[in-house]
Formats: structure tokens, sequence, C-alpha cells
């Protein structure tokens, strides 16, 4: 296990002694992950991969996209800065609606993965784009098996496409990305239809606006967003969409 597990609504003395002491070493560029000391997400220094190739035309009305990536509140965080994007729910996809619980999914057992369901305008912001600023600094899509820290099939990385035209651009820019060799091993994200997209409990919405100051947000999600203000400045805006206004 991770040192520095999600911990939204745990009060264990021990898991909150490990918490603090892995974002003490984040202050100085370090984290423990699995038990060794690593450089911080902040310190890898995100780039932005090649634009996609192939991407579906503009048209007038919304579009959403599903992806998995490891924990929900990361990739929710990062796409509320992302323009042209109207909503970012966290959730649940690929598994039962009787499964999509919290609690139940963290077992990993219920095949569902923590996902994000992200509702854009493509007059201002592509599928493709939305893939670019995934794969850039939302997520790690060679890591297998989670997403650092969290280890689980429920923190895979996946995108849920909801149409033919979808299936094709990730293919595709999947594809090209392994072409270019754009990262240093080949991207284990799967593709695959979505079944079903359930809203995680209200607790987990917004959650890294709501708690900055978590050593877990601090750590590992607060990068990604200052990430995405550096890499793509001109696809992001300060003021986060958030979920429970925009409903």
């Amino acid at each position: 296990m991770a040192f520095l597990p999600k911990l939204p609504r745990v009060g264990d003395a021990i898991r909150l002694t490990l918490m603090a002491g892995a974002a003490s070493a984040a202050l100085v560029g370090f984290v423990f992950v699995r038990g060794v000391v690593a450089p911080s997400p902040a310190e890898a220094a995100p780039a932005a991969v090649p634009a996609a190739a192939y991407d579906e035309p503009a048209s007038g009305r919304s579009e959403t996209a599903v992806l998995s990536g490891g924990c929900f509140w990361g990739i929710q965080g990062v796409f509320e800065h992302v323009k042209g994007v109207r909503q970012v729910v966290a959730g649940y996809a690929g598994g039962s609606s009787a499964l999509a619980h919290y609690e139940l999914v963290s077992t990993g057992t219920t095949g569902h993965a923590e996902s994000v369901k992200v509702t854009f305008d493509p007059a201002q912001v592509s599928y493709g784009q939305i893939l670019r600023i995934f794969f850039s600094v939302a997520t790690d899509p060679t890591q297998v098996g989670g997403q650092y820290p969290d280890e689980g099939p429920q923190y895979r990385s996946e995108v849920w496409y909801t149409s033919e035209a979808q299936k094709t651009v990730a293919e595709r820019y999947i594809a090209q990305l392994d072409a270019a060799h754009a990262f240093r091993s080949r991207i284990s994200t799967r593709v695959d239809p979505l079944t079903g997209f359930f809203d995680a409990e209200g607790y987990h919405q917004d959650y890294l606006v709501h708690h900055p100051d978590s050593p877990y947000i601090a750590t590992y999600d607060l990068p990604k967003v200052a990430a995405l203000k550096r890499v793509f400045p001109l696809s992001y805006v300060p003021a986060p969409v958030l979920t429970v206004a925009s409903r």
C-alpha cells in the first residue's frame, strides 16, 4: 500500500501520521511511494504530448467525455479549469449501478474505475484536445495497475467512448503517441464502450476545491492543475467550473 492514501472520511491516527510525513517530504521535492523516497509529481515537469492528428469536427452541441486515470479528485480538478468545459462530475464507470458506491469500488472487485464525466463545448475544445490534456497532465497513461500512489483496478487508466467517432479518435491518438514514442513506455490506457456512468457521492464532488490543504491533494493533485496552467496556458481558466454550481 502506498504511504499517502486517500482519506475522505477516515481518522486513523497511523495513516494520518504517514500522510503528514509524506507531505513534509513533498515540500523538498520528494514523497514516499511504496516505501521508497521518490521524486514528487511536482518535480516530474509534465510536458504537452503532440496534438491529435485526427480529431472530431467541431459541432454546435455539447459533448461528453468519460475518462479514468487514477483518483477522480485530481482529474476533476484539472478539467474544471479547462476552457470550454461546462461540467465535470466525479463518478464510477465499468461496473453495475448496484456496486457504484465508494466503499465497494475501493475494494477493487466491482469492475468500476474512478472516473470523470466531462461535458464540453466542441466549438471551444475538441475531443482530441480533451485527450491531449488528459495524457499530458492529468494521468500517467503508461502506468499499469493504478496511478501513483493508488493501486488497484479501480485506479486504472481508461477512455470510455460514447460514439464510434470518439472510439476512432482515441484509438488513433494512442497509436500516434506510441509511434512517436511520446512516453518512455507504451500507453496502457484502455479504450472501451461506456456502458454506464454513475455519479460519486456528494462529498467527492469538487473535492480539490474544497480541500486544497489536504496532504494528498497538495502532493498529487494541485501539481496537475499547476501543470495545466503552465503547459496549456491558452486552455486554462482561473475560475473552476464547479459541479454543484453547474447543475
